[in-house]
């Protein structure tokens, strides 16, 4: 780290998509850190010649810090990957470049080298195309972490939402909410919002897994089951829950004004509502690891990628976001 200045890293993601692009805009604003973007340095000097000409891009050196401001400028640690890039076409031969832009900016954060990651979206499912299990940022984290219990949480200026489970399919949803699983995302979720968010005595709203928080069980019994005795029982430790809430009614302005948080049991229950409150200012936070991750709330746009259309801003609130939380770690 150089001197009082945060030192951040951001993975462009998959190469095909926007990352590249996205990333190219950090150069646009003079930045009150250090970033130092991971990737393939001839790709982005490549669509930078394509997009923003006048971006300076240079081989990042850890032990010289920047002087003056950041604009026009772009710092990279390389990583090559493995074959050209088709602009909008991925390829399954760069998946492992992919995840050792993760693997080096997690393991980086670990060491302290970094103070926060930031990451660009990825292709889940050329991943998987390569013969890598891969569910997610989320979970491959944890696995680097030591088998940490993360939370996803998105945030933006109006709401935050985190989830149960993430990458499931639907069928699987109700086996997976268990109370083990349900007190581990209550407890991080509290904790976080009272260490990295400052808020003394966190109002967290838990939603109900089935249609009218399961209607006194005619609609299903795992509110009565499992959450209601989670929700009681972490309620005598302190914690300030409110549930389980019906989803369909939870969202409500009235309803949020009086919740820090709401957690929602799977990905499409709760993750809708808050992109569509603010999409493109969303934040993806990583909770229950020991690093601190941020990330944009969208997927890779193979669609837009080399166009120029792109917009940065939720990559722009993500590096904001980890600043922040990075500046507030820093011991005083």
């Amino acid at each position: 780290m150089a001197g009082n200045t945060a030192r951040i890293a951001v993975t462009v993601g998959e190469p095909a998509g926007i990352g590249p692009d996205i990333v190219l805009e950090l150069a646009t604003r003079d930045w009150p850190a250090e970033l130092v973007v991971i990737g393939d340095i001839e790709l982005l000097r490549q669509r930078a010649t394509e997009l923003a000409p006048d971006t300076e891009i240079t081989e990042w050196e850890p032990v010289t810090p920047p002087h003056g401001s950041t604009a026009g400028k772009l710092t990279v640690l390389p990583v090559p990957l493995a074959t050209q890039v088709t602009t909008g076409t991925p390829d399954p031969a760069n998946a492992a470049a992919v995840l050792e832009m993760l693997t080096i900016a997690c393991n980086g954060c670990l060491d302290k080298q970094f103070a926060a990651m930031v990451t660009a979206p990825v292709q889940k499912s050329v991943i998987n195309d390569a013969g890598i299990a891969f569910s997610g940022h989320t979970e491959f984290l944890a696995e680097l972490c030591g088998d940490a219990l993360p939370v996803m949480m998105l945030a933006s200026a109006q709401l935050r939402v985190a989830l149960v489970t993430t990458h499931l399919p639907l069928r699987a949803v109700p086996d997976a909410v268990t109370a083990e699983k349900l007190t581990t995302v209550i407890s991080t979720t509290a904790r976080d919002l009272q260490q990295r968010f400052g808020l003394a005595a966190p109002r967290i709203a838990v939603l109900g897994l089935n249609p009218h928080a399961g209607e006194s069980g005619h609609l299903g019994n795992e509110e009565r089951d499992v959450i209601e005795p989670v929700l009681q029982s972490l309620r005598s430790e302190g914690l300030n829950l409110i549930g389980p809430l019906p989803a369909d009614t939870a969202f409500t302005q009235k309803q949020l004004s009086g919740f820090d948080a709401v957690i929602a049991m799977y990905h499409d229950q709760g993750l809708p509502v808050v992109k569509h409150a603010g999409f493109g200012e969303v934040v993806n936070i990583t909770l229950g690891l020991p690093v601190i991750r941020t990330s944009v709330d969208h997927g890779t746009a193979l669609d837009l990628a080399g166009s120029g259309t792109a917009s940065a801003q939720s990559l722009f609130e993500a590096v904001d976001t980890a600043i922040q939380l990075a500046d507030e770690a820093r011991p005083s």
